[in-house]
């Protein structure tokens, strides 16, 4: 069965001046047309090829050569090469791009832009990429914890968290706690593995591991300290939500970093300050 969508390995059953006709069995009367500019030289009657099977733009199946970016039921960035009245069209390595409807952009997109997309084949027998990348990918990563992974964020939730697309193709969760809104869709990340689930799903964070991300958090807060004139107006023990929009960090990393500090010797604590020493 010749399949939509995916690389296989088909027989040429009949030579054209135009390119070669593939099918499954050289007994099966359905064929694909793969053009004579993508036939490999030498290619004879009995040969097997490896190809792609997509839709050229008179809706007909057509075989390829060429290696595309992704395969039905996978997930790549894509480039967005332009937009249009039903959505946009996306580079997927082919000669033709596929359509990104509007119904599958989890945001608007524009040309140049990239973003993660699987490819799946529509009600209509064509394909068609979407933005809504859960369900297509998968648990079976190599990772383990304290790996570190890159990965593009597609969808955020205050209450949940980031989701990351490792790799393009394995689960990640960034959680709330871990990221503090400062990470949007789009967005590629680097992270540290925290957890493995049972699943296979990973749980991520974008700081390191506690002691030594508290050295760095340190230098954060007297970059902060510098900036404002050698004086914070407020202490260790300000509200969890002023320190996030301050330092996009923890209440409790910042405790860490602000003792650090005071053990160093480099700040003091008054009343209502920190002031560096």
């Amino acid at each position: 069965m010749i399949e939509l969508g995916k690389r296989q390995l088909l027989t040429v059953v009949r030579e054209k001046e135009f390119g070669v006709y593939l099918a499954e069995d050289p007994k099966d009367e359905t064929a694909v047309l793969l053009p004579a500019k993508q036939v490999p030289a030498g290619t004879r009657a009995g040969d097997r090829l490896e190809v792609f099977i997509y839709r050229d733009s008179e809706d007909r199946l057509i075989a390829t050569t060429r290696e595309p970016k992704l395969q039905v039921g996978e997930t790549a960035v894509l480039t967005v090469k332009e937009t249009g009245k039903i959505g946009a069209f996306l580079d997927m390595g082919l000669e033709k791009d596929v359509l990104l409807p509007f119904k599958e952009q989890t945001e608007r997109v524009r040309p140049g832009q990239q973003c993660l997309a699987a490819l799946y084949v529509d009600k209509s027998g064509r394909l068609a990429a979407t933005m809504k990348v859960h369900p297509y990918l998968n648990g079976d990563s190599p990772y383990e914890k304290d790996d570190r992974v890159s990965g593009m964020v597609y969808e955020v939730s205050p209450q949940i968290g980031a989701f990351v697309a490792v790799d393009g193709r394995y689960y990640g969760l960034i959680p709330a706690k871990e990221f503090f809104g400062n990470v949007r869709p789009g967005d590629t990340v680097q992270a540290r593995v925290t957890k493995v689930r049972d699943d296979g799903k990973l749980d991520l964070s974008l700081n390191e591991k506690a002691h030594i991300q508290m050295n760095t958090d340190a230098e954060t807060v007297m970059e902060a300290l510098e900036a404002r004139g050698g004086v914070l107006p407020f202490t260790d023990k300000a509200d969890p939500e002023i320190i996030r929009q301050e330092f996009a960090m923890s209440k409790n990393a910042f405790k860490r970093a602000v003792g650090h500090l005071l053990k160093e010797g480099r700040v003091r604590i008054t009343g209502k300050t920190i002031e560096k020493v």
